[in-house]
């Protein structure tokens, strides 16, 4: 079975939840038999990136300009016809804006997979045009798509609400659980210690709610722990160069965007890991967090409260004295924690995905 991968920056080491998901998902459909090519956008590739496979997956680079609003819409629109040249079983599109290309995939002859990683129209930093786009973009999947994947019963919600399609298929986001590091060379050379910090990473993007972490964390009453923010914003703006500023001033440590052995050691030696965010999907830095049994705080927000923590895991979201009192709560207790992760394996998810695939492919009705 031959899967076109559209929709993503790219694999590997490039910063977004959609591209983590597609770099644990697609090495295990190959495993399962599974052609796939991943198409990546040429803007987000470095030098150092610059390879044709990765664990199996073909890898195509299209072109794509690195601007809000316009990189995903020309990158989709030459994946599709990369799809109909390759002669693809199926083409695979990962969110919403990319997923407005659905009816020109369909119209082309292909069968079409859309997978709804979150309302990204939510999201404050895009305008009213960008908005109506993802809106769109979100519309034509629901009506067009051969297949519909959802990562949290609330996406699942929205679905059957506003379109009314109730076959959309549930399939999480995952996690793998990780061999925890012992070295502290990284976080020595960021002048921090085990355990007197507290960590969270995403995109420097207004959503996730770090600029009132900054603020909650300047007013804790321990002052021996440090905050760390790792992460980048896709496009700097007048936001994230202000989020800098602001940490720079209260002391917070901006690592950048990390992978591999410096995040491992990042998690590995954390006392708290924070999710501020007003908007996810299912946020997988939240799983990797809990797959390294961090003591977690995250925002009530519909996709957090899918996860289940306990009542005390949670601050309401936006409320930064709230937050600040229970960080005070957090650092005064020694956790032990084992959290459950089984419904977020990513063999399972990858079972999920290929039967979602395999009944499309014998489906002839469509």
């Amino acid at each position: 079975m031959k899967i076109v991968v559209a929709g993503t920056r790219g694999i590997p080491n490039i910063q977004g939840g959609v591209e983590t998901h597609c770099e644990e998902l697609y090495p295990r459909l190959v495993d399962l038999g599974c052609e796939v090519l991943l198409i990546r956008r040429s803007c987000y590739v470095s030098p150092s990136n610059q390879i044709e496979s990765y664990k199996g997956i073909k890898l195509k680079d299209t072109y794509a300009p690195k601007q809000k609003g316009f990189e995903a819409f020309f990158h989709t629109f030459f994946a599709v016809f990369h799809a109909k040249k390759a002669k693809a079983d199926i083409l695979h599109i990962h969110a919403i804006g990319p997923s407005i290309m659905t009816p020109l995939a369909r119209l082309l002859g292909l069968k079409v997979v859309v997978t709804h990683h979150g309302q990204d129209y939510i999201r404050q930093k895009w305008g009213k045009t960008a908005k109506f786009v993802l809106k769109t973009g979100e519309y034509l999947s629901a009506k067009y798509a051969n297949a519909l994947i959802v990562i949290s019963e609330e996406i699942n919600t929205v679905i059957k609400q506003k379109y009314k399609r109730f076959d959309a298929n549930l399939i999480h986001n995952g996690v793998t659980i990780p061999v925890k590091s012992s070295e502290t060379t990284y976080i020595q050379l960021l002048n921090l210690t085990p355990q007197k910090y507290i960590f969270t990473l995403g995109r420097l993007v207004k959503e996730k709610g770090f600029d009132g972490l900054i603020e909650a964390f300047t007013k804790i009453s321990n002052k021996e722990y440090k905050l760390v923010i790792a992460g980048e914003a896709d496009h700097p703006d007048l936001y994230s160069e202000d989020l800098k500023r602001l940490a720079k001033e209260n002391g917070v440590v901006l690592p950048g965007f990390i992978k591999g052995e410096k995040l491992n050691e990042l998690f590995s030696n954390a006392k708290l890991f924070v999710l501020p965010s007003f908007h996810e999907g299912l946020p997988i830095s939240l799983l990797e967090a809990m797959s390294y049994g961090i003591d977690v705080l995250v925002s009530d927000i519909l996709a957090n409260l899918e996860v289940n923590l306990p009542h005390d895991y949670y601050f309401q979201c936006g409320n930064w004295d709230d937050l600040k009192n229970k960080i005070d709560c957090k650092l005064c207790k020694i956790e032990h924690i084992k959290y459950d992760l089984s419904k977020y394996n990513w063999n399972h998810i990858a079972e999920q995905t290929l039967a979602v695939y395999q009944r499309i492919m014998e489906d002839n009705s469509h």
